[in-house]
């Protein structure tokens, strides 16, 4: 049992997710700010997303960029009838192939891990789980957009999926603060410990801690 947040960031068995960060969801000319929503709270938690990536994996730790794709082939009825209600003359954010649907402010490296989805969660019809327990990840470490969206049923999932989830509150952002405070409530009373950036780059180990696959990567030279 994972009790204190040393642990639960220990990158022997812990993964960092950022979620969603995309041109359509974070761009000042993406399709949530040309639809009126609030963009300003995603774009100010990206000095420290990016420091905690760059933490993460000075440490060792796997780093996971998720990002959400949508098209005619994976946009289901129920998923267009909603869509259509609140934007009707809209196509969907992060259309496949589209400049919406690129990362925003943060930059994958050689040995992070894609994973695209097409669902709010990261763990619906996706192959992270797979990926996850491959590598004896126990704990999630959860940051991204929107935090009442994507990054807290991802969360949600995780926990139901018998992870210890880390909800990392200043490097998520939403629309409002109403909306962000709403799922750290959640995420606090259900399904995990919040914490700060800076909490989590404290309690990672000092020493560059070799992943499974570096490990075996090591061993084939020998």
């Amino acid at each position: 049992m994972l009790t204190t947040l040393e642990e639960k960031v220990d990158p022997r068995h812990a993964a960092l997710l950022v979620i969603d960060m995309q041109n359509d969801f974070c761009h000042e000319e993406g399709g949530r700010a040309k639809r009126g929503h609030d963009i300003k709270q995603v774009q100010e938690i990206l000095p420290q997303l990016n420091r905690l990536i760059g933490e993460a994996r000075g440490a060792g730790m796997p780093v996971f960029f998720i990002r959400g794709v949508h098209s005619e082939w994976t946009d289901s009825e129920v998923r267009r009838e909603r869509h259509q209600n609140k934007y009707p003359a809209a196509r969907s954010n992060c259309y496949e192939g589209s400049w919406g649907a690129e990362l925003y402010g943060v930059t994958p490296e050689p040995g992070d891990q894609m994973i695209t989805k097409n669902r709010y969660s990261a763990f619906i019809n996706t192959n992270l789980d797979l990926i996850l327990r491959a590598q004896g990840i126990k704990s999630i470490i959860t940051t991204g957009t929107s935090t009442d969206a994507c990054v807290e049923s991802t969360a949600r999932d995780g926990f139901m999926m018998d992870y210890y989830i880390v909800f990392v509150d200043d490097c998520c952002g939403a629309a409002t603060q109403e909306a962000h405070e709403g799922s750290l409530r959640a995420i606090r009373s259900h399904f995990g410990v919040v914490v700060r950036s800076e909490d989590v780059i404290n309690a990672l180990p000092r020493e560059k801690v070799l992943t499974g696959m570096e490990a075996a990567a090591v061993l084939d030279t020998k």
